[in-house]
C-alpha cells in the first residue's frame, strides 16, 4: 500500500466537491495549486477561487502561480515532495509539471472520453442532444484530455435538464470516481487502457459568442437542445428585432411544441401570458428571458412591462 502525498489542482465549484471528499477520507493534501485571485465587481476587490476558499478553511498549504513554467513555482512545488498530483478543471500543464511526482498526475474530465475532450464538455454534449454522458480520469501526457484512462462513469441525461444540472451531478459523480481512482492508486491495483482515436469523435469547442448564437433556421430540437445547453451560462443569445428597438437577448429556459403553421422563421407571437417564436415544424416557448441592462426574468413578469409588435421578429 502506498503512503500517497497529494497535490490537487483546481479552481471553480466543480473541482471543490472533489477536493472536500479527498479531505473527508483522509487523504493527505499537502499543496492546493489554484488560480491567482481576480479584481471582479465595481469595487474591483480580489476575488479568491472557490478551491482557495475551501483550501484556506482546512488550513491546507495554497500555491497561486501566475506562469506554472516559472522556476520559483516550480522549486516551490518540488518542495513539497507530492508523489500524486490530481487535476480537476484548472488549465494545461507543462511537461515539467505534470511529469513531477513518482505516481503520475490525473484529471478528472466530465464526458465519456475520447468524446468531449477540450474546455465545455457538460454544454457540449446537451447541444449535441446526447442521452448520456460520464466521467472519466486518465495520467496526463502531452496533448490536450488524450492520456491513458483509467476509470469511467456514465449518467444518463433527462430531455428537459440543462447544463447548470448536468453539471451538478457530474460534480458529485467525479467526485466519487477520483476518490475510486486514487484507492486503486494507493492500493497499486490501477490498470489503464489507451483512448481509441476515431474520426467520429466529438469535440468540446471553447464557447464563444459565435456559437453561443442561436440559429432559428435549425430544426426545433436542434435550438432547443443549444438553449438548454447553455443554460444558465454562458446562456445562449439572439437579436430581438422590435419597432425601434433592436436587443441582444439572452434565453435561459424554453420550451417547444410541435406544430406545423406558414409563419417566416424568427416571428413573434405574444399574449399577456406567453411568448413563442415561429421554427421550422413549431414554436420554441420563451419562459426565461433576459434584456439588455434587466435581470433575468419569467416572461409573464416581462409580458407585464413590455410590448411586442405586430412586426416583432427574432434573428
Amino acid at each position: 500500500m502506498k503512503d500517497l502525498r497529494i497535490v490537487f489542482m483546481g479552481t471553480p465549484d466543480f473541482a471543490v466537491a472533489t477536493l472536500k471528499t479527498l479531505v473527508e477520507h483522509n487523504y493527505n493534501i499537502v499543496g492546493v495549486i489554484t488560480a491567482p485571485d481576480k479584481p471582479a465587481g465595481r469595487g474591483r476587490k480580489l476575488n479568491e477561487s472557490a478551491v482557495k476558499q475551501y483550501a484556506k478553511s482546512q488550513d491546507l498549504t495554497i500555491l497561486q502561480p501566475t506562469n506554472l513554467k516559472n522556476e520559483a513555482f516550480l522549486a516551490e512545488l518540488k518542495a513539497l515532495n507530492a508523489n500524486l498530483q490530481i487535476v480537476v478543471a484548472f488549465r494545461m500543464l507543462p511537461k515539467q509539471v505534470w511529469q513531477m511526482p513518482e505516481y503520475g498526475t490525473f484529471n478528472l474530465h466530465a464526458s465519456l472520453l475520447p468524446n468531449y475532450r477540450g474546455a465545455a464538455p457538460i454544454n457540449w454534449a446537451i447541444i449535441n442532444g446526447e442521452t448520456k454522458t460520464g466521467v472519466s480520469t486518465f495520467f496526463i501526457d502531452e496533448k490536450i484530455d488524450t492520456g491513458d484512462m483509467i476509470l469511467q462513469e456514465e449518467v444518463e441525461i433527462t430531455p428537459n435538464e440543462n447544463a447548470g444540472v448536468l453539471h451538478d451531478k457530474l460534480m458529485a459523480l467525479g467526485s466519487q470516481l477520483v476518490l475510486k481512482t486514487v484507492d486503486a492508486i494507493k492500493n497499486d491495483t490501477v490498470t489503464t487502457i489507451k483512448q481509441q482515436e476515431t474520426k467520429e469523435i466529438k469535440t468540446a469547442y471553447k464557447l464563444n459568442k459565435d456559437n453561443c448564437k442561436i440559429d432559428w433556421t435549425n430544426s426545433i430540437d436542434n435550438i432547443y437542445n443549444h438553449i438548454r445547453g447553455l443554460s444558465p451560462y454562458p446562456a445562449a443569445w439572439c437579436t430581438l428585432i422590435n419597432n425601434e428597438d433592436t436587443l441582444d437577448v439572452k434565453l435561459y429556459k424554453v420550451e417547444k411544441e410541435v406544430l406545423e403553421h406558414d409563419l417566416e422563421i424568427g416571428t413573434i407571437l405574444s399574449t399577456k401570458k406567453e411568448l413563442k417564436v415561429a421554427v421550422t415544424n413549431g414554436y420554441i416557448i420563451i419562459k426565461e428571458i433576459k434584456l439588455p441592462g434587466k435581470r433575468t426574468m419569467e416572461i409573464k413578469s416581462l409580458l407585464n412591462g413590455y410590448t411586442f409588435h405586430e412586426n416583432a421578429k427574432m434573428l
